[in-house]
């Protein structure tokens, strides 16, 4: 079945039925923000942005197309891996190229490269003003932990990082590891914005060690109050 389901073809439609259901989803849900004057001066700007929410709301990512919409250099980080194909392919008919990035196993050297190879270009395309969306406890976990790639890409390009805290019901939770939330239409939708963050250039590894537990608390935070405004708990 995995082999079937890895075919180019069937990636294909399977990238057309969830580009659909996208839409479907984007178009038709209530939306409430919350503290989105944070991120307001970044919105028109023509410099480097980093915007991270959590893999367990991809259902809600075209959420991001909205608060974003004045960014036209607009990019997101997926999994290279065979599974994530239909992913990239519906996200780039939704105007988001892909950069395919994971991290490597240890003693994996091709992987190794793949993975320097794909921060380079994260890091060219945000030194050029672009922004850049990452899931970033992708493609595997830990649910909901900041894996320091994305605060090293932040080093490294001195640009802002803005957290953002999706949600919404009704909705499903699968059973993998992060309980992937497929939000139902006609529902209710949050988001919760903080930030901006920064990770100084001159951050070691214990530094950006401790920048990534610090933004995983806040962004999961964020992640919790959206789901509090969605039940309509709003004090």
């Amino acid at each position: 079945m995995k082999q079937f389901l890895r075919r180019p073809g069937v990636q294909a439609v399977l990238a057309w039925l969830l580009v659909g259901y996208l839409v479907a989803v984007g178009r038709t849900l209530r939306w409430r923000y919350e503290n989105r004057g944070v991120v307001e001066p970044a919105l028109g700007a023509q410099h480097g942005a980093v915007a991270l929410f959590w893999h367990s709301r991809i259902s809600l990512c075209l959420a991001v197309d909205d608060a974003w919409g004045l960014r036209t250099k607009r990019r997101c980080m997926i999994s290279p891996s065979s599974d994530g194909a239909f992913l990239a392919l519906a996200l780039e008919r939704l105007g988001y190229p892909s950069i395919r990035a994971s991290t490597a196993k240890p003693g994996d050297s091709a992987k190794a490269r793949a993975a320097a190879a794909a921060f380079r270009e994260a890091v060219d395309w945000i030194a050029d003003g672009g922004l850049l969306v990452i899931t970033p406890d992708g493609p595997r976990g830990p649910n909901e932990e900041i894996t320091p790639g994305a605060v090293q890409i932040a080093r490294r390009t001195g640009a802002p990082v803005y957290l953002m805290g999706l949600a919404a019901s009704p909705a499903i939770r699968l059973k993998g590891w992060d309980r992937m939330m497929l939000a139902l239409p006609f529902g209710r939708g949050a988001m919760v914005w903080d930030g901006p963050c920064h990770c100084p250039a001159d951050a070691d590894d214990a530094s950006v060690k401790e920048l990534a537990r610090s933004w995983s608390a806040r962004l999961s935070a964020a992640t919790r109050r959206a789901e509090a405004l969605t039940q309509g708990h709003a004090d």
